[in-house]
């Protein structure tokens, strides 16, 4: 079950009407490889979730690249170019991992340093349920902030690029897999 659905069953009585665009906003991220379009969970995450549209909106993803994937476990992008050097970002934005937000199969997570509140640009898909990213009594986790509800093909596409070591950093595409853009999706 897409985690939206439980989460839009859970949060309103029978008579209330489901969640609206308002408070699962969506995006586009096109790529070489075919398009994703991802649901945005802004009443569960409405901090990460403001941070990463506002991204969005300065355009600031387009010509990025995937700068690692790890088959079998998740394609992260959103912060390098071609060339592996990391764009100037925003202050971090302040964790908002949820155990009622485990990081499943098409999720969409923060990625961030030892600092729990480091979360700046950087995202990443999840290939697999990864219950090791989710938080617990003994982590913090990773916070998850949307799911992949079209175009989860493109993403385990991706996921099979071949990868090596690229100056210090592992996993890296031989060829870089561009982020052409993310843009919001205008709902009809």
């Amino acid at each position: 079950m897409l985690i939206a659905a439980a989460l839009a069953a859970a949060a309103a009585p029978a008579s209330q009407a489901p969640l609206t665009p308002k408070n699962h906003p969506r995006v586009l991220i096109e790529t070489p490889k075919g398009d994703i379009k991802i649901e945005l969970f802004a009443d569960q995450a409405p901090r990460t979730v403001e941070n990463f549209l506002r991204y969005v909106d300065e355009e600031f993803f387009d010509d990025t690249i995937f700068h690692r994937v790890i088959r079998n476990f998740v394609v992260q992008g959103g912060g390098f170019t071609p060339e592996l050097e990391m764009k100037p970002v925003h202050d971090g934005v302040k964790i908002e991992s949820r155990r009622n937000l485990p990081n499943l199969r098409g999720t969409v997570a923060m990625a961030r340093n030892d600092n729990q509140d480091s979360a700046t640009s950087q995202f990443f898909i999840n290939l697999k349920d990864n219950d090791k990213l989710d938080r617990k009594a003994v982590s913090i986790g990773y916070t998850v902030f949307g799911q992949v509800i079209e175009g989860m093909e493109v993403v385990d596409r991706i996921s099979r690029v071949q990868t090596s070591r690229r100056g210090y950093m592992d996993d890296v595409p031989i060829l870089p897999v561009f982020v052409e853009t993310i843009r919001r999706v205008k709902e009809e």
